[in-house]
């Protein structure tokens, strides 16, 4: 049985998805919660952006 890369738990399949910009094989519990934080992340750092009226690229 494969064993997901994040929380180490045996699966049935693994998904290849990007956690901090590296590609791991996760099951797909893992996956969707990386999904999230990735854009609950990237919306936090647009209202920073938009709060200091930044208007350059990241």
């Amino acid at each position: 049985m494969p064993v997901c890369k994040s929380c180490g738990e045996d699966v049935d399949e693994l998904v290849s998805a990007s956690v901090n910009g590296k590609t791991k094989k996760v099951c797909s519990d893992c996956a969707e919660r990386v999904v999230e934080e990735e854009a609950l992340g990237q919306e936090s750092e647009a209202v920073v952006q938009r709060m200091m009226d930044f208007k350059g690229r990241r």
